[in-house]
């Protein structure tokens, strides 16, 4: 089983965690994080882009000009694509982006994404992750201790509101908890922070 270095957030070391080898230990699968990835930012499209065809612009009714004789090229409406102010050819409509994956893919993709970031050392298992107030510095310091910069993904267990609101500040720094994480946002950081309680169940949920 992958073994990583258990720190507390003044940066000392307290030992070695364990991580479980079904989660963080396996071949990442290529396919299954492409597939969640491409799901996951269509999803998250609007697709509410609209224009008007030549159908359901304003105006043009009448004919601009007769058919024959005036060495022009023949119209029947001021309100055809190559008019200005003329309607869109295929013009976009409201339309949903979504995607579904099989549940199972989504599970591969997930222990995919941690076991390539176990595999590249770029996991750090901190004993608890915590703040007493909403304070930037404390969690500024904590990543210095670590040696840690660039983008970085904290773990949290669950919810922390202090935790949440002391790292939102700062550029490249990103908290998420278990119930939200995704592979998108494990592979779009240079390092990510696991709280020992997140490690514990990660390990769990998808062993």
């Amino acid at each position: 089983m992958p073994n990583v270095i258990l720190y507390n957030m003044e940066g000392k070391e307290l030992g070695n965690y364990e991580l479980n080898d079904a989660v963080f230990g396996i071949e990442p699968n290529e396919t299954a994080v492409h597939t969640v990835v491409v799901a996951q930012l269509a999803n998250q499209r609007q697709g509410t882009q609209s224009a008007l065809t030549r159908a359901e612009v304003r105006g043009g009714g009448a004919k601009p000009w007769r058919q024959k004789g005036t060495g022009r090229a023949r119209q029947g409406s001021t309100r055809s694509p190559q008019w200005t102010g003329g309607g869109v050819v295929f013009a976009p409509k409201p339309r949903s982006y979504a995607m579904s994956v099989n549940k199972k893919v989504r599970a591969l993709a997930m222990k995919s994404a941690l076991s390539a970031k176990a595999a590249a050392s770029e996991i750090k298992v901190l004993d608890e992750i915590t703040v007493p107030e909403i304070k930037t510095k404390q969690i500024a310091a904590m990543l210095k201790n670590l040696n840690v910069s660039g983008k970085t993904l904290i773990v949290l267990p669950e919810k922390n509101d202090l935790v949440y609101a002391s790292a939102k500040n700062i550029e490249g720094v990103k908290t998420s908890f278990i119930g939200m994480l995704n592979v998108y946002d494990l592979l779009n950081c240079s390092t990510v922070i696991l709280a020992k309680g997140a490690a514990d169940k990660l390990g769990e949920v998808y062993a």
